[in-house]
């Protein structure tokens, strides 16, 4: 056990971020600078150097910015106007209409700051779930430690597919080959050493013996000090610097469209009004409150805290689905997939694989091959793999007499990985296993029967025995050895001129459930696409046997010699990629988002971040890589096409929620602020005073909070749903100006048949307004009939709670006073009743016209 002790603490004290030049001049200085040894920190002082420099993470999390999520609910510049047009009230010795403006909207805020807190909350506990962890020496013992927890003078062990966490010093590097392509842009692996670097003033690039976080490592193993965390490191510079934040996805992008649509409408609305008030000699304080007010009634205020709730309890409900949401604006690009790629290990077979045999050249069983097959995976310090677990766990063997020296690491260009062993005798000896045609290509001998033979001759029957296997589901590797002399590193040039021994035959058999769960996406409009390493053979039956097309199959190869249109053209109708180079995942992915579809991409490998992020949906497991990991958006605790499917409809779900209150919103405000607009050119009053606007909005708002617990009827997860913007704005016109020929009814009565004053006026259209509102939310909320889709306990006693409140309201004495309402004749009531009957009944039957006739295709399947 290596000595770990806390030394003076020279550099780290003067400064937290760590020793200025950190990759000059030796290791052991830097540890001393830093108080630290190469046996790492006590966990006594690691705890204590977190609490001094906060945390690792580049940002702190909203969750804990109480006052600024409350703040935000009141950026809007029609509500801060609105706040202005209050204080002008106090100004003017308008008291009650300054007050009750302010407590309106106050009230609006704090209920969307509750919202979204809760909904932040629930965020935050599930993010919890997946948690990216490295290798750290803490007394002297080797534990896991989340990324976040990691602080200057800790030290890290890393392997293949491990994320750096913070900028580090290299102490010692094997075969270590880093992607740094996020900094340097550099997209080949770069090779590093424990060597100062003498420049003051190196590139990234130059420096040759740091780990930079946020990079990840591509072969090999490493042991690093932490030099620098967090917003000190050099990605961490660059994101403060940028502000980096991740791309819109499309629901997001619609989001801002429709934002700015009625941002268009309400400011023309608000114009108009306020200068037509003012040409007829109203009083100009009232034709503003008025106009403000009336805009105010068009923007649904409540929109940005409904969407948050809506895609939080969609997260949670995933969760309980065994699929963790790290981004919630995912959730819509999750519902709206189409094409699904992904490997075949673990998600169409077991992932649990066996090793059925072990054959020489000749294709009989060999005790000898099967020992260098294990000598070899038990060696291995890379990122294990189910491969070599097979191996190992096919039976223990007794490898005691041979002492490793050196190993090669995989990659994946190679294929190929190599461990240097010390046999009984002495003599050294390279033991290669990989992709057979790999391995044959290093080779110049085959064994047969203790003899060495030249390997050309026998080449066309190892191929033969390979399709013969392959073509079973059978995956093979090759194992091959050579002497080599004495020296003191081995690299990848050493593989060659090796001995072939034999073959490894491993079977994961396909998993019983994959047909169904295949056959539940394809009902479902999600096609699945397969992207493998594998040879074509294998990929084709496992293909077969799970019910996946396989009449067509593009190999790397092929895709080398295809131009990038025409890759376009076959993504369409292929759905095997085999024998398929990392590079080329993203390729494939970006031809399927050219020719128009929402792409989710499944992997958990080394070599699939490229193709999670190119991906519109990226998808891994908990127990994939940490660089796989970090790309994803969405995590599996499971893994299965099952588990998939049950979080693709329940993003489907969340997203039919979010669109529902989109239309109840923007249908019903856009025909009362129509309506009222019509009303104040016709009519010699002003049709509803400012207070009674906004509490009229507010009223409708309610009942919309618990939209995120209604059912969402079965056909509208059926099939992938994307937003439309025309949709959206089609929909709001029709039904908008339903609601305004029931309105304009309302004012027939109110004025030809009740002789109604202005007070009686505006009392009755307030209720009428409300109650419509209310009433048109169960309608437009189904395609079906209303009768035939029942809403959520929550919606239906929510809005049943707000009927109540609005009938009572004025019949309520003060509070009736308070906002200049009046008790309304008995009349009025029978009217309301025809009026609102006759309206859900046009409601239905434009509904049904709508989404059969006038509506689009595009809040639907593509």
């Amino acid at each position: 056990m290596q000595e770990h002790r806390n030394l003076p603490v020279t550099g780290y004290t003067n400064n937290p971020t760590g020793p200025d030049r950190y990759w000059q001049g030796s290791a052991d200085d830097l540890l001393a600078a830093l108080g630290t040894s190469a046996g790492g920190l006590r966990q006594q002082e690691a705890t204590k150097r977190l609490t001094h420099i906060s945390s690792n993470r580049l940002q702190t999390s909203k969750r804990f910015s109480i006052p600024l999520m409350l703040l935000a609910q009141f950026k809007s510049p029609i509500i801060l106007i609105l706040i202005g047009a209050s204080l002008v009230s106090l100004y003017f010795a308008d008291y009650l209409t300054a007050g009750i403006i302010l407590g309106i909207v106050f009230l609006s805020g704090l209920l969307g700051f509750f919202q979204e807190y809760s909904a932040s909350n629930a965020l935050v506990n599930l993010l919890k779930v997946v948690k990216i962890s490295s290798t750290v020496l803490r007394d002297g013992q080797q534990t896991q430690i989340a990324n976040e927890e990691i602080v200057p003078g800790d030290v890290l062990l890393f392997s293949a597919g491990a994320m750096i966490p913070a900028d580090c010093r290299l102490l010692e590097a094997n075969h270590l080959h880093m992607e740094e392509a996020m900094l340097t842009g550099e997209t080949l692996p770069v090779d590093k050493n424990i060597a100062p670097v003498p420049s003051d003033n190196p590139s990234i690039g130059q420096m040759s013996n740091i780990l930079f976080m946020g990079t990840h490592v591509r072969t090999g193993s490493a042991k690093a000090v932490a030099v620098r965390t967090g917003r000190s490191t050099q990605f961490g510079q660059i994101a403060e610097h940028l502000r980096l934040r991740p791309p819109q996805t499309e629901f997001e992008r619609g989001i801002s469209r429709f934002g700015y649509f009625l941002l268009e409408v309400t400011l023309s609305l608000v114009f108009l009004i306020f200068v037509f008030n003012v040409v007829f000699h109203r009083p100009v304080l009232d034709s503003l409150l008025f106009s403000l007010a009336l805009a105010v009634g068009l923007v649904p205020q409540l929109l940005p805290a409904i969407i948050t709730v809506n895609l939080a309890k969609g997260a949670q409900a995933m969760a309980r689905k065994k699929v963790i949401i790290k981004r919630l604006a995912a959730i819509e690009n999750f519902g709206s997939m189409e094409i699904l790629c992904t490997d075949k290990t673990g998600t169409l077979t077991e992932g649990l694989v066996k090793l059925q045999s072990c054959l020489d050249a000749t294709g009989q069983p060999s005790e000898r091959v099967r020992f260098f097959g294990y000598l070899n995976a038990q060696m291995e310090t890379g990122i294990r793999n189910p491969i070599d677990e097979a191996i190992c766990n096919s039976g223990t063997l007794d490898i005691s007499a041979f002492l490793k020296i050196d190993e090669v690491p995989y990659d994946f260009v190679r294929k190929r990985l190599s461990v240097v062993v010390k046999d009984p005798t002495g003599q050294i000896q390279l033991v290669c296993k990989g992709a057979l045609d790999n391995i044959l290509d290093a080779c110049s001998t085959v064994e047969v029967q203790g003899l060495q033979d030249p390997i050309g001759t026998h080449r066309p029957q190892l191929e033969q025995l390979y399709l013969e296997w392959s073509s079973k589901g059978l995956r093979i590797l090759g194992v091959a050895i050579r002497s080599l002399s004495p020296q003191e590193r081995f690299e990848s040039e050493d593989e060659r001129e090796m001995t072939f021994l034999g073959f490894l035959l491993l079977l994961d058999p396909p998993k019983t459930d994959a047909r169904e769960a295949l056959a539940r996406l394809e009902k479902a409009g999600v096609r699945i696409k397969l992207i493998t390493g594998d040879n074509r053979l294998v990929s084709a039956y496992i293909a077969e046997q799970v019910g996946l097309s396989s009449h067509q199959v593009i190999t790397g190869d092929k895709m080398r010699e295809m131009s990038d249109e025409a890759l376009i053209a076959a993504v369409r109708d292929v759905n095997i990629f085999a024998e398929i180079e990392p590079n080329q995942k993203e390729r494939i992915i970006q031809a399927l988002r050219k020719a128009g579809f929402v792409v989710g991409y499944m992997g958990d490998g080394i070599n699939d971040a490229p193709a999670l992020h190119m991906a519109d949906v990226g998808i891994s497991v908990n127990t994939a890589v940490d660089v796989a990991k970090d790309a994803a958006e969405i995590v599996l605790l499971e893994s299965g096409l099952n588990i998939l499917a049950d979080g693709v409809a329940e993003g489907r779900r969340t997203f039919a929620n979010t669109i529902k209150y989109i239309f109840m919103a923007t249908s019903a405000n856009f025909g009362n602020m129509f309506s009222m607009a019509g009303a104040s050119l016709l009519l010699p009053f002003l049709p509803l005073l400012p207070t009674q606007i906004l509490l009229t909005n507010f009223l409708t708002d309610f009942p919309e909070l618990t939209i995120a617990t209604d059912r969402v009827d079965p056909e509208m997860v059926d099939l992938p749903r994307r937003w439309d913007i025309r949709f959206i704005r089609r929909f709001m016109v029709y039904f908008g100006l339903l609601s305004s020929v029931f309105d304009y009814a309302t004012f027939g009565i109110l004025l030809l048949l009740l002789q109604a004053d202005p007070v009686l006026f505006r009392t009755g259209w307030f209720v009428e307004s409300v109650l419509s509102a209310s009433l048109i939310v169960l309608v437009v909320r189904t395609r079906r009939p209303f009768y035939r889709s029942r809403a959520s306990p929550y919606l239906i006693g929510a809005t049943a709670m707000i009927a109540i409140v609005v009938i009572v309201l004025p019949y309520s004495g003060s509070l009736a006073r308070l906002f200049q309402l009046t008790p309304l004749p008995w009349s009025f009531w029978l009217a309301m009743v025809g009026i609102l009957s006759a309206y859900a009944f046009c409601a239905e039957l434009v509904k049904r016209w709508f989404y059969h006739a006038g509506g689009s295709r595009r809040i639907s399947p593509k």
